[in-house]
């Protein structure tokens, strides 16, 4: 059985190469790809780096479901977040064009469609910064360090090219998410 010593902390191993500083109600994780920084609510949070260790401390009522939930998220995001540092993360959609041809480009940061479903103007994806695209043939490949900043996007360009008022069975046209945004493979 679990005391509430247990259940009022999560522990985060940092590994090498990886700095956390907490500054004032931001968390800030620097390493081998990059940096990065998310807020973190403070008044219901302690956050300490010692000895290679993040340390989430829970400062509201252990007993509480909501508050277990609170401390299983962050110690999640913190995960996310050096594992985003050191490996990256990549999301790959399909551009599929049955019956016009699709031509698809990045301009900036955004995500350009043209030519989708015949139209004369052309649609476009916002891509969150951090997030890079990259057109390789009939795929589109998404990569960064956030996972969240990348799956945004993944779903940004999916949604410029929700078809309405016709039928989905005939018509396929589109950008398809293919692989859900994971972290690269080490190696």
């Amino acid at each position: 059985m679990s005391t509430d010593a247990d259940r009022t902390h999560a522990v985060v191993e940092l590994p090498a190469g990886v700095t956390v500083v907490v500054d004032g109600r931001f968390l800030k994780v620097k390493g081998p790809l990059g940096s990065a920084q998310r807020p973190f609510p403070a008044d219901v949070l302690g956050v300490a780096v010692k000895d290679g260790q993040v340390t989430l401390t829970l400062l509201l009522a252990p007993g509480r479901r909501a508050s277990q939930a609170l401390l299983g998220t962050w110690a999640a995001h913190t995960r996310n977040l050096i594992a985003g540092l050191t490996r990256g993360v990549e999301a790959r959609l399909k551009v599929v064009a049955a019956h016009f041809p699709m031509k698809v480009s990045v301009r900036g940061d955004e995500l350009v469609i043209e030519n989708f479903l015949g139209e004369k103007f052309p649609r476009s994806a916002h891509l969150v910064p951090g997030t890079v695209a990259q057109v390789d043939g009939e795929f589109v490949i998404l990569s960064g360090t956030d996972i969240e900043q990348v799956g945004q996007s993944g779903a940004n360009i999916e949604r410029a090219t929700h078809i309405r008022d016709y039928d989905p069975r005939v018509f396929q046209d589109g950008i398809y998410l293919t692989e859900r945004s994971h972290f690269k493979e080490v190696g």
